[in-house]
């Protein structure tokens, strides 16, 4: 299994980064985790779009899904597609609001939003708390976090080995049996730790190393850092809490 970075900039694009995007590899199956603002013509330059085997939002904002409306029209408008759109319809794994929230993005306009069903292309399953998931080759498991809005962290599993991704949150217990063994955490650490930090949005580089040595994973990966915030200073608070620690690169790929 290999996890490769689309885009790792937190809250919104960042200078020659884009907002949040990966890939899950593992026997020619590929899986997209978020696809954030950019993510999508970097997915193009490594990858056919049309081999995606399956997609899992955590949710709903758009540095995590607003390209999925360029998906959208390549699936549906593409004039020459290698094969039946509606007999392959891709899974999209995400919220129960993904269907009408993302069709809301897609269209462009009232009216035309009163007809549009992107059920003919995709496929949606709402993610559910603590059901494990077949996606291709992996096992998934899903369990609510501490977001603003309705938000998931992920567990994949293949070969024996886990792959754990917070997703957007703040701290909560939940992250705890996400990340529990791990060989790789994938954590947002969006900011520098501080008290006055507001609740339930997302985690500083301490916490998510605090969480990493907690959880006993094997290598703890930081993503989602926004731009106003100092990389390095994120990346030390981590390393400080968790040593085995690496900031995510766009374009780089990491084994599991």
């Amino acid at each position: 299994m290999r996890l490769t970075v689309l885009g790792c900039s937190g809250s919104l694009p960042g200078p020659g980064t884009p907002a949040s995007g990966y890939l899950v590899e593992a026997d020619g199956f590929l899986l997209a985790l978020e696809l954030g603002n950019g993510t999508f013509a970097e997915l193009q330059a490594r990858h056919d779009p049309f081999g995606l085997g399956a997609l899992v939002f955590s949710h709903l904002h758009p540095d995590h899904c607003a390209d999925f409306t360029a998906l959208t029209v390549l699936r549906r408008k593409h004039p020459e597609p290698p094969y039946d759109m509606r007999e392959r319809r891709l899974p999209v794994f995400a919220p129960g609001n993904a269907p009408a929230r993302l069709a809301a993005a897609y269209a462009p306009s009232e009216a035309k939003l009163a007809e549009t069903d992107l059920s003919d292309v995709f496929a949606f399953h709402p993610l559910r708390p603590g059901v494990g998931v077949h996606i291709g080759p992996f096992e998934m498991w899903s369990l609510p976090v501490d977001h603003t809005t309705e938000a998931f962290g992920v567990r994949v599993r293949h070969g024996g080995r886990t792959l754990a991704y917070t997703g957007d949150t703040g701290p909560c217990p939940a992250l705890d049996e996400l990340a529990d063994g791990a060989d790789v955490l994938l954590s947002e650490a969006t900011w520098t730790h501080s008290p006055t930090r507001p609740g339930g949005m997302h985690l500083s580089g301490r916490q998510a190393g605090e969480l990493a040595r907690r959880a006993g994973v094997g290598r703890l990966l930081i993503t989602h850092v926004a731009p106003w915030s100092d990389r390095d200073a994120v990346l030390a608070e981590a390393c400080a809490e968790f040593p085995a620690t690496v900031l995510v690169e766009p374009g780089a790929t990491y084994p599991v």
